[in-house]
């Protein structure tokens, strides 16, 4: 069970496809970028799959069917089919299903994955505020989503409509880089309404009990590149959390983290299913890890030793929290990092 004030990454005698039985894996930034594999992801899945651990990927990003994206998967060499994929469409869909009567019109502003998604929940997905809608709900659309959907969902939300957002992130990983997420796209119809979605995606509760749902998992690993939405999703649904940092991540951000933030366990990617985590010890008035010490000196984290860089990141991990308590850390942690090429 996940620990509410955790001070230090955690380690593990066991591989982490050993100890969980369920790895709920995010999918951008952690299993893909854009189109294309993330390095290694697919031989480190494979290996997981073949320790007997179940793989589900768990995404706030609602555009595409679980169809579409266990066939991407697949394509890229990672086998999976829908019933493997959970999607923030669906957490909304059931979210609204709740709230509306049977085979009511929802208003959609974003792509298939949220049409079929209600559909599947037996509502009718309409495109116009004046099709007489129960409820609008809004999902990242891609970078061609019309600007007239969020003036028409405008339009609903003044009449009174009730909104739904599928999940609220700015930021979006791509090829190319970071983009503007749905929670982007959110803010604008808030702006232009003054009106307050309910939000279903990570990191709050509906999607996880989704997810539980779907896949039945008993000890299940959150594994994400967002503090904001994988990590602190986990704190909220009492699980264990692995970061890492092939995405929005990066180690900065990480020793800064407040509690809700913090992951259990940290490496550099998926590699990290397959391995146990080294413990992080008390070291004299600092921290140790592998052949590094990490203190607090003055206003600044300091690193003495040498060795593996992810070992001096979680040496560097247990001097910040320890010293932030339930707060976030501001102490420069530029010199020690740059020591680590981090």
């Amino acid at each position: 069970m996940v620990q509410r004030s955790r001070t230090a990454p955690s380690g593990s005698a066991q591989t982490l496809c050993e100890a969980y039985d369920t790895a709920l894996l995010d999918l951008d930034g952690v299993v893909y970028a854009g189109g294309s594999a993330i390095p290694r992801a697919v031989e480190a899945l494979g290996a997981a799959r073949e320790c007997g651990m179940h793989l589900a990927y768990v995404t706030n990003n609602a555009l595409r069917t679980p169809e579409a994206v266990a066939e991407h998967l697949t394509e890229l060499g990672v086998p999976a089919e829908a019933g493997d994929v959970i999607t923030s469409a669906q957490a909304v869909a059931r979210l609204i299903a709740e709230q509306v009567p049977a085979g009511s019109r929802v208003l959609v502003i974003g792509g298939d994955g949220l049409r079929v998604a209600l559909r599947e929940r037996g509502l009718e997905p309409v495109e116009s505020a004046d099709d007489d809608p129960a409820a609008v709900v809004q999902g990242y659309g891609g970078p061609e989503l019309p600007w007239g959907r969020f003036a028409e969902a405008s339009y609903a939300i003044g009449r009174g409509v009730p909104w739904y957002a599928s999940n609220t992130d700015l930021t979006i990983p791509g090829a190319r880089g970071i983009g503007p997420g749905n929670g982007a796209a959110v803010e604008v119809v808030r702006i232009a309404t003054g009106a307050e979605p309910r939000v279903a995606g990570k990191p709050l509760p509906p999607m996880h009990r989704e997810t539980i749902l779907r896949t039945g998992a008993k000890r299940p690993l959150v594994v994400g590149d967002r503090l904001d939405t994988d990590i602190e999703g986990a704190f909220n649904g009492g699980v264990d959390s692995l970061l890492v940092l092939t995405g929005v991540t990066g180690a900065a951000l990480l020793l800064a983290a407040e509690p809700r933030h913090r992951p259990t366990y940290v490496d550099a990617d998926l590699r990290g299913l397959l391995t146990g985590q080294p413990e992080v010890t008390v070291a004299g008035e600092g921290f140790g890890c592998g052949g590094w010490t990490a203190a607090v000196r003055g206003e600044a984290l300091v690193l003495d030793g040498e060795g593996e860089a992810l070992d001096g990141l979680r040496a560097l991990c247990a001097a910040a929290w320890t010293y932030a308590g339930d707060g976030m850390c501001a102490l420069d942690p530029g010199k020690a990092l740059a020591r680590l090429g981090l």
